[in-house]
């Protein structure tokens, strides 16, 4: 699959309008939505995305949607009560929640290697929290995009998208069905895959050439399974000279990407002396 095909501009108009006040029953609690200001926001300004099927906000952030994106049919105003009532307990919704199709899919073909380019793969990484901080520092260090296993990854949405601050809607990625034929592929294209193993002998800087890059993070406790560290070019470790054992996935995956983009951003650096 190639990548997301663009879709209409931002649905306005619609048949209740901007002000339509939402008073029926809420249905049970539902991970299926996205909440946040920053996650919904991104949602809205995405074209790729299709329009939402419903679109829940207290009135103060009624008035700011309709400042930012005109009149959206979706919008029902409703208290911040009965938004919560549509999510899962405990889930901060900050008076706004988004129901919408999900994104369209990212083929690995989309991905285009060049010099510095970096593609990050989760094997088995399952905690939305953590793939949602993942996303946020890959979008935050220029990532190319997230390459997730199928079947052994979270939603893009929920709490997922709350941690992600957004970067679900700017971050391209993927899902595959088998990861080490997917490194084929991607090794195939022209990238170079470095696997995260706390026992490596290289440090991750001296892993790094500056080439296209796929870093494949696996699953706190378990690592990268057997099949999937055969298939990486090399392994290597983040050196911890404080002596701890490891890192939290999303810690690890942030140090990782600013290892890769540090030739990048000295340059950067350069340029503005």
């Amino acid at each position: 699959m190639s990548s997301p095909r663009e879709r209409n501009a931002p649905w306005k108009g619609g048949k209740k309008g901007a002000h339509g006040h939402l008073n029926r029953k809420a249905h049970k609690g539902s991970d299926d939505w996205l909440w946040g200001w920053h996650a919904v926001s991104a949602a809205l300004a995405n074209p790729a995305r299709e329009a939402p099927q419903r679109l829940l906000a207290t009135s103060e952030r009624a008035q700011e949607i309709e400042a930012r994106f005109g009149r959206l049919r979706a919008l029902e105003i409703a208290e911040a009560g009965l938004i919560a009532q549509n999510l899962p307990a405990g889930a901060v919704h900050q008076g706004v929640a988004l129901r919408i199709p999900p994104l369209p899919e990212w083929g690995l073909d989309a991905f285009r290697p060049r010099p510095g380019a970096v593609l990050l793969m989760l094997d088995q990484v399952t905690d939305p929290q953590n793939v949602g901080a993942i996303l946020r520092s890959a979008a935050a260090f220029g990532a190319a995009g997230v390459v997730l296993q199928d079947r052994h990854a979270p939603k893009l949405t929920g709490a997922l998208a709350k941690a992600a601050a957004g970067a679900v809607d700017q971050i391209p990625t993927a899902r595959v069905v088998n990861l080490s034929r997917a490194l084929e592929e991607l090794t195939e294209a022209g990238w170079r895959a470095v696997g995260l193993d706390g026992g490596a002998q290289s440090d991750l800087a001296e892993a790094l050439d500056g080439g296209p890059t796929v870093l494949v993070l696996g699953s706190e406790g378990e690592g990268l399974r057997r099949l999937v560290a055969e298939h990486c070019d090399e392994l290597a470790k983040i050196p911890m000279p404080g002596g701890f054992e490891s890192l939290n996935v999303s810690a690890a995956a942030a140090v990782a990407l600013y290892e890769a983009a540090r030739p990048r951003l000295s340059a950067l650096g350069a340029g503005e002396k």
